[in-house]
């Protein structure tokens, strides 16, 4: 056989591998898991420090920025077989295509996506740490690097971070596209190195033995809610991605960790020491940069975009609102009655109002602004810049948000309502959708209705904000 028999049959077996990965595992978390699980089974005397390791060289993560952390992938490792280190090659390895497609890119349980190169960078970062609460890397590997890039690529201030984007499956997903004109810090990437920060913290603080990288990402990821909701859930589970990240860092020293990641690039790039003056310009668009940063990612709460609860399009031309607004209206849905505790569940709910509205009604889509899970999340309705309708001769003047279940006799859970009384409020205002003197009202107390139940509507008199208007 000549060599060029050999380079054919070479490239049918690579391919055949490559398509044998892909119909074996699919870029949900949960498929990514049990990837890694295998490379476990097969091996069970391996510490996750080699598994990650194996998974880093295979995805080609070990630049000269990661190397100066980390250890060199290359070195002393075992290969993977060839069908499961094609997979982690394009599950982990990240990039934004020109026709918006982002790789690297993983769906959640809980409906979010994250890129997996900042997680599985973090959680090594964490597992090599020398000394308890400190790993050496751990905000430059996770984000730092990435955020410094944004910052300084873009410091108008026009779109430095962003967008999120929509799955083609959401039970077996393989493309993912961006809602809009990606910057240098996705969505993704941004909740990725949030993951990677908390866990990395986590192991590295952990005294008691080494969990295997498996199980540590199915019980951050995986954890399922019991009718208790997020009121009883534990602390490290992804649904509270981003209260974990504020308590953990503050945003003067992700600042800080952006400017060192900087001049870290510089100097193995073979640049002189930046100069004081450069550093201290370097450092100023930083902090102002790091304002939107907060707002978008800490302050704000989690949505969920439309496209990812499997929205139908808005039927004919949405009326853009006047922003900002001057009243806030409080509902809840009656009818589904149960507060939804998945992202399965709360996705089909949002589904069924929003045909009820359509077909039952002859609205143009669902009518609320935002709805209310009991699962860690807010569910994007007609969102920030599109009329609602929830308050009937109220819907110009402010955004309406309901709260899954019906309360007539109950209060939702303290975490949902606390997503939308200082979340929801705190970015609406913040953002100039929202007068900082703005009226919060109960949907009964502009509207012959029940709505938003008895028990809840007496809650909600206690609110900052609560005032009356007359009805119609």
């Amino acid at each position: 056989m000549d060599n060029r028999w050999w380079k054919l049959t070479l490239a049918v077996l690579v391919l055949l591998a490559s398509t044998y990965a892909e119909a074996l595992f699919s870029h949900h978390m949960k498929d990514f898991i049990k990837a890694v699980k295998q490379i476990e089974d097969e091996d069970p005397g391996s510490d996750p420090a080699a598994v990650l390791k194996m998974v880093r060289r295979a995805a080609g993560l070990n630049d000269a920025f990661i190397r100066y952390f980390l250890p060199n992938a290359e070195a002393s490792v075992s290969e993977l077989p060839a069908n499961l280190s094609e997979y982690f090659r394009k599950a982990v390895h990240h990039r934004v295509l020109e026709d918006a497609k982002e790789e690297g890119v993983a769906l959640t349980p809980d409906g979010t996506t994250v890129a997996l190169g900042p997680v599985l960078l973090g959680i090594e970062a964490g597992f090599l740490s020398k000394s308890k609460g400190r790993a050496r890397g751990l905000y430059q590997l996770t984000l730092a690097r990435d955020l410094g890039l944004s910052l300084r690529h873009n410091s108008s201030g026009a779109n430095r971070f962003g967008p999120d984007g929509c799955w083609d499956s959401l039970t077996s997903p393989q493309v993912f596209t961006l809602s809009d004109k990606p910057t240098l810090l996705t969505t993704a990437q941004v909740n990725g190195g949030m993951d990677g920060i908390i866990l990395g913290m986590e192991v590295s603080t952990n005294s008691g033995g080494l969990p295997k990288l498996s199980s540590l990402l199915n019980e951050y990821y995986g954890h399922q809610l019991d009718s208790r909701g997020m009121d009883r859930a534990p602390r490290l589970i992804s649904r509270r991605r981003r209260e974990n990240f504020k308590a953990l860092l503050l945003p003067p020293l992700l600042a800080k960790q952006a400017v060192k990641s900087v001049e870290l690039q510089q100097r193995l790039a073979g640049h002189p020491k930046m100069e004081v003056k450069a550093k201290k310009q370097l450092t100023a668009v930083m902090k102002k940069g790091l304002k939107d940063f907060v707002h978008m990612y800490m302050d704000c709460p989690p949505f969920i975009p439309r496209c990812t609860w499997g929205a139908e399009p808005y039927r004919g031309t949405p009326t853009n609102l006047s922003l900002p607004l001057s009243h806030l209206f409080i509902h809840h849905t009656h009818t589904p009655g149960e507060p939804c505790l998945t992202f399965e569940q709360c996705s089909a709910d949002m589904r069924s109002m929003q045909r009820f509205h359509q077909e039952d009604r002859g609205w143009d889509d669902i009518g609320y602004s935002f709805v209310a899970g009991a699962d860690g999340y807010l569910y994007e309705g007609r969102g920030w810049h599109w009329q609602g309708a929830h308050t009937y001769g109220q819907n110009a003047r402010g955004y309406g948000v309901s709260f899954i279940g019906d309360y007539q006799t109950r209060l939702p859970s303290q975490h949902s309502m606390g997503l939308v009384r200082d979340q929801l409020v705190s970015c609406a205002v913040g953002g100039g959708r929202l007068v900082s003197s703005y009226i919060l009202q109960g949907h009964r107390d502009v509207v012959s209705t029940t709505c938003p139940g008895d028990a809840f509507y007496e809650e909600i008199k206690g609110w900052e904000h609560f005032g009356e208007v007359r009805k119609r």
